[in-house]
């Protein structure tokens, strides 16, 4: 395996934000994704949205699972901290990490098998206990690593690469977290940046839990006629996914369309996928009526895109458990353990 690295020093002229970090500066190493991959362009996004909120770097705590999705947070922000968890169990690790040390931004990047088969009962903890974080699933409805085989959030009736017809029930990973209690939600599609950006830069900086869910067609396994995560049906309601065995470097697939329209994306494979842009009248503060929105936009095979909804007043868990304000990781043993006096005390208190 051939490992190429980029080169350290940076041009001089490169702008700089008002940390005096240059957008490089908030990469990481050369994706050994497949070409036109919408993770990569999710990737770029989560780069421009950092850069754009000043944020410095070693604040940022990236947390994944298992999957091509779980991979990418070692294609940006190489100077943060990073953990690559078990399959499905990031949630819980960075709601440990986040408890112990809330001064860091917190970003969980997943996917659509590591979110909503195996690590949905972790999703759908940290949802209802509102971990402060920025959780992004990169949804392309198969299972990549694996040769293509359906995950749980693939449409009812979506077609295989293989042309094996899916018989299941899709997960909705948006509706589940409008339910849990996101104070934060949003869907977007990975080729149309202009939206992404703006909606991953709200993330990061809200004080609840954030949820993003990103429809990422896979190029490999999911981007053929039939496939309703493929580029062109989301495009078009999107969908797409190529049916060739050898991967032929293929062109990003992008979009940019006005607030309220609908557009129909041309896939790699001849195959069609249908946004729809929330118009600008939308209220996102009514959890219920985001969801008829939903279904309604849905049952017209239309994939709804934008902020779906948002609590302005959000809180998080370290409300709830009333933390005190210093990260815990920063306490020493006197302040953890004051001793069989204020033991007793916090006895007699429950007596």
């Amino acid at each position: 395996m051939t490992y190429i690295a980029k080169p350290r020093l940076h041009h001089p002229t490169l702008q700089t934000n008002k940390v005096g970090y240059t957008r490089r500066d908030y990469e990481g190493r050369i994706s050994t994704l497949c070409a036109g991959c919408g993770h990569d362009s999710i990737s770029a996004a989560i780069i421009q949205a950092c850069w754009e909120l000043d944020i410095e770097p070693h604040r940022v705590a990236k947390l994944s699972g298992i999957g091509c999705s779980s991979k990418t947070p070692d294609y940006f922000l190489g100077a943060s901290h990073g953990f690559n968890t078990v399959h499905g169990r990031m949630p819980s690790v960075l709601t440990g990490a986040n408890l112990a040390n809330r001064d860091l931004l917190y970003l969980g990047v997943s996917g659509d098998g590591d979110s909503a088969s195996i690590g949905l009962g972790q999703f759908a903890n940290a949802m209802r206990r509102g971990v402060r974080m920025c959780y992004i699933v990169e949804n392309n409805g198969v299972y990549g690593l694996t040769k293509g085989q359906f995950s749980a959030t693939a449409d009812r009736g979506s077609r295989s690469k293989k042309g094996v017809i899916n018989s299941d029930s899709p997960v909705d990973l948006v509706g589940l977290a409008l339910q849990l209690g996101a104070t934060y939600v949003a869907r977007s599609f990975s080729g149309d940046k202009a939206q992404l950006v703006p909606l991953i830069k709200g993330a990061m900086a809200h004080g609840g839990a954030a949820f993003i869910d990103v429809i990422s067609p896979c190029v490999t396994f999911n981007n053929h006629g039939g496939s309703t995560k493929s580029y062109d049906y989301v495009r078009q309601h999107n969908e797409a996914v190529s049916r060739i065995d050898f991967m032929v470097p293929g062109a990003e697939i992008t979009t940019d369309y006005p607030a309220g329209s609908a557009i129909d994306v041309q896939q790699h494979d001849g195959t069609t996928l249908r946004l729809r842009k929330l118009h600008p009248e939308y209220d996102p503060t009514d959890p219920y009526a985001a969801m008829n929105y939903m279904q309604k936009h849905a049952a017209h095979g239309e994939v709804v895109t934008g902020l779906l909804y948002l609590d302005p007043l959000a809180t998080d868990l370290h409300t709830s458990l009333n933390t005190c304000a210093a990260p815990l990781n920063t306490l020493d043993v006197d302040v953890l353990c004051p001793g069989s006096k204020a033991l007793d005390k916090i006895n007699a208190a429950l007596r």
